[in-house]
């Protein structure tokens, strides 16, 4: 749940338009909320702070407010609907093996400034380079997924690459990832990234 928490936010916070400032002050505190009692909440159940919290963060994640001034479409969701169709994993699952793959491949010099403030904002990351920032923003990621028991990679996750062509195929087909995604993605791009969550 606190992956899939993240990723929403997540989706709406890496979007074509990135000067809805407001907005994404609140994406910022949400999935820092996330960040603090994720693994509070797993590992202390009764604990009513940490749970509460993560249940706002749950509504807020998904109620359309963080999508004011946004708009665009989101990227790594359409590609985990084609994964946890074709092979039997949870939601959550597909979307902590490839979001940071997804990071990592639309890392670029027009991204990095946005995966900086992300880093830096909702990790804490101090790096002054905007791409190292970036870099580590990913790590950190990662990490918090791991942090969760969460799978890092397909293989962990019993998904081999046998059908990646057809999977890739089909996320373009049934989104507008190509047209309308924080960086446009095409099949030869959603198979890459498959590839890289090895």
């Amino acid at each position: 749940g606190a992956v899939d928490i993240m990723s929403h936010v997540m989706e709406q916070y890496f979007q074509p338009n990135d000067e809805a400032y407001i907005t994404d002050v609140l994406s910022e505190g949400v999935m820092k909320t996330v960040v603090k009692y994720a693994l509070k909440t797993i590992n202390e159940p009764d604990n009513y702070e940490a749970r509460s919290n993560m249940m706002w963060a749950s509504t807020v994640a998904l109620n359309h407010l963080l999508t004011v001034g946004k708009g665009g479409a989101w990227s790594v969701h359409p590609i985990e609907h084609v994964v946890s169709a074709f092979y039997d994993i949870t939601h959550g699952v597909g979307l902590a093996i490839l979001t940071p793959a997804w990071m990592k491949h639309v890392l670029n010099e027009n991204t990095k400034l946005r995966f900086a403030r992300f880093a830096r904002e909702v990790f804490g990351v101090e790096e002054a380079d905007n791409r190292k920032a970036a870099e580590l923003g990913i790590q950190k990621v990662r990490a918090f997924n791991q942090s969760l028991e969460m799978p890092a990679t397909r293989s962990e996750a019993g998904v081999p690459e046998d059908l990646f062509d057809e999977m890739a195929s089909e996320a373009v087909r049934t989104s507008t990832i190509a047209s309308k995604a924080y960086v446009k993605l095409e099949s030869s791009d959603v198979k890459q990234i498959l590839l890289n969550c090895k």
